[in-house]
């Protein structure tokens, strides 16, 4: 069994297309629902809208959930990975070494291969592949340099501009590995339909937020 840890955000779903790209089917969508906003691992806001992109991208998807605690909510990954017989798991860590090499080490324990084709990628170059061939908004920010008006905005060329800018300033990674901010894939290449939010708001404290979905829908493309 072949799967990807998918959150539904860009780097999943790019590291997906990646790889089938290279001629890895995958055959799992593993999600990791976590109760807690602080998690260190996985993405929390709108995780239960991946189902319908997996619908879109017609694969079989498994929901996991997480406590979310530092440490512990890998061994709510390891359990489902060994429930399913996953032999490679494709994920999208991009720079995140506190990631990484948890799932390394998760990896080697269960005799899993790791896929992790966009390791070390420029910044630059996924953001504006990202603009350019899918529709990503951001869904979460909390970092310095971003705000309010990012939240539900689709990635693209002016957005890429704001995220340069506040990594001069601020230092941010502009691929969110530290948290800075998350995303959710509308549209992609091997979507086979595409997302279209009915309903949303924003969920704004001080100098953080979070853009809910709370209605959403598959139509044609």
């Amino acid at each position: 069994m072949k799967a990807c840890l998918y959150s539904g955000g860009k780097d999943s779903t790019l590291a997906l297309h990646k790889v089938t790209g290279l001629g890895i089917k995958v055959d799992l969508l593993i999600t990791m629902i976590s109760k807690s906003s602080e998690s260190y691992m996985f993405h929390y806001p709108n995780v239960r809208y991946t189902a319908l992109q997996a619908r879109a991208l017609g694969i079989k998807q498994v929901f996991a959930e997480t406590e979310g605690r530092k440490e512990e909510e890998l061994k709510d990954l390891e359990r489902v990975i060994s429930e399913n017989g996953v032999e490679l798991l494709v994920t999208g860590a991009t720079y995140s070494k506190y990631q990484a090499d948890r799932i390394d080490r998760l990896a080697k324990k269960l005799g899993v291969e790791h896929v992790a084709p966009l390791w070390h990628i420029e910044p630059k170059l996924e953001l504006e592949e990202i603009a350019r061939d899918f529709n990503a908004i951001i869904t979460s920010v909390s970092a310095e340099g971003l705000d309010e008006s990012l939240l539900g905005r689709r990635i693209d060329k002016d957005v890429i501009r704001i995220l340069e800018e506040a990594n001069r300033k601020y230092g941010i990674n502009m691929l969110f590995e530290g948290g800075e901010a998350e995303s959710f894939v509308l549209d992609a290449p091997l979507f086979k339909k595409r997302i279209e939010i009915t309903r949303a708001r924003k969920d704004w404290h001080g100098n953080r937020g979070m853009y809910m979905i709370d209605e959403a829908k598959l139509v044609g493309k």
